[in-house]
């Protein structure tokens, strides 16, 4: 497993999580945070990957990602959830839609901020920040500050639990190591599957 590791490419690993992370953020759902932990993991056990540049490349697709968020919900308005609904049923349901717009109105870039943190609002941010009339600069203020504790908290947190876990296991081999992984991650989706469900 550690012979695979060291192939892959840090420069792909950087380009997979802002690509994964943006993704999401203009409202696709796929699996930012899990692309995120894993990379921040390998970080810990890669030669050439970079925890910085990991953070950095995820916070810069959260930033890109919902500011285009934002130009779609902008331009288009609510027809954006409309057509989101159709293409993911699961993900975009009136139900859930109008939770969000709910803890919008309320909160407005509070929302904005700590929604970065939970799976659906990472989601919708940008585009119901738009449609809900919220200033683009405001709106980017908190999408940023948001996108960098996100990103930059994770990649952390991972990251040194993934050295901690190296430097105790050693003695337990690589295979030790791939356990922990797995578990990281398997825990990582629970918790995401747990959030979406709410």
């Amino acid at each position: 497993m550690s012979h695979w590791l060291q192939t892959v490419p840090p420069l792909l690993v950087y380009v997979i999580v802002g690509l994964v992370v943006g993704l999401e953020s203009v409202g696709i759902p796929l699996p930012g945070e899990i692309v995120l932990v894993t990379a921040a993991l390998m970080a810990s056990h890669h030669d050439g990957v970079n925890p910085v540049v990991v953070g950095v490349c995820a916070s810069a697709g959260a930033i890109l990602g919902d500011s285009v968020g934002y130009a779609l919900g902008k331009r288009f308005g609510p027809r954006v959830f409309t057509w989101a609904e159709a293409k993911f049923p699961r993900h975009f349901d009136a139900g859930k839609v109008g939770r969000a717009q709910a803890l919008f109105e309320r909160h407005g870039a509070r929302a904005v901020f700590f929604g970065r943190f939970v799976a659906l609002l990472r989601i919708l941010s940008g585009p119901l920040a738009a449609t809900m009339g919220m200033h683009y600069g405001k709106f980017l203020l908190a999408n940023a500050l948001g996108g960098i504790a996100w990103a930059g908290g994770t990649t952390a947190a991972v990251y040194f639990v993934g050295e901690a876990a190296e430097h105790y296991l050693a003695e337990f081999s690589w295979v030790a190591l791939a356990v922990v992984l797995v578990a990281v991650v398997a825990f990582s989706v629970r918790a995401r599957l747990r959030r979406s469900r709410r």
